[in-house]
């Protein structure tokens, strides 16, 4: 009879990117972890590591999820998407080895793990089987519009979160059935983004910000920016509240 007691998986919300916007609950949780998994671009650390840097225990152990691919092929051919669920499936199996062993696990996730979170395609894979918990954290686009000062939404308007990937007919439809709009993954589909914006009379007073909360943070008027496809950490923040003061 087996008698080892598995571990736990716990998918930890790192925030937006300011260190201090960690809940306590997820400090508690990465303090406490036996191992440290995080998401990250081959040679890079991850910036959900570079978050909780204070926080991990000396003697930790750390693992690296480190992404086959990222823009560099379509995200809707079936080579993409056989590379990224092979890559979960492995991702599942490495944590799951240390679960087995008995190992708390600590799987960071930028922003909210259940929030267009790399997490949540693990928890998927591991929350059958094993004990797993979720803490939340701050959202990128609550950090965003917090940093800028900028109310989206009050009363009965309607605020729609929209995938900048989106086809710009599709996304021009939503951005104008909806008051207040916030269109994450931005990246190299910034003009396409404007456009949508522009055909539905709602260019004017979106923001565009980049690395919210970060040290290096910068926003400006979307019909301000340039061309130049915009980095990874990114969102368009489009206010509703028509009659806000």
């Amino acid at each position: 009879m087996n008698n080892i007691k598995k571990g736990r998986v716990i998918g930890v919300g790192t925030g937006p990117g300011d260190p201090e916007l960690l809940t306590l609950k997820a400090v508690r949780a990465i303090a406490e972890a036996d191992v440290i998994a995080f998401f990250t671009k081959k040679g890079g650390n991850g910036n959900g590591r570079a978050i909780v840097e204070a926080h991990v225990r000396p003697g930790t152990i750390e693992l690296p999820l480190v992404y086959p691919v990222t823009v560099e092929m379509d995200k809707d051919g079936d080579d993409y998407r056989s590379a990224i669920a092979d890559f979960f499936d492995r991702s599942a199996d490495e944590i799951a080895t240390h679960l087995d062993a008995g190992r708390t696990v600590a799987v960071l996730s930028e922003g909210d793990p259940l929030f267009y979170g790399s997490y949540m395609h693990l928890h998927l894979r591991l929350a059958t089987g094993y004990d797993a918990e979720v803490v939340p954290g701050v959202t990128a686009m609550s950090g965003c519009w917090s940093m800028a000062g900028l109310p989206l939404v009050q009363g009965d308007d309607i605020l729609s979160v929209l995938p900048g990937t989106l086809a710009e007919d599709i996304l021009a439809d939503r951005l104008s059935g909806t008051d207040g709009a916030v269109i994450m993954k931005v990246g190299r589909n910034l003009p396409k983004i404007r456009r949508a914006l522009a055909a539905v009379g709602k260019l004017e007073g979106a923001i565009y910000v980049e690395r919210g909360t970060m040290a290096t943070a910068a926003m400006t008027p979307l019909a301000e920016r340039d061309e130049s496809p915009a980095p990874y950490f990114s969102i368009v923040l489009v206010p509703g509240w028509k009659a806000r003061p």
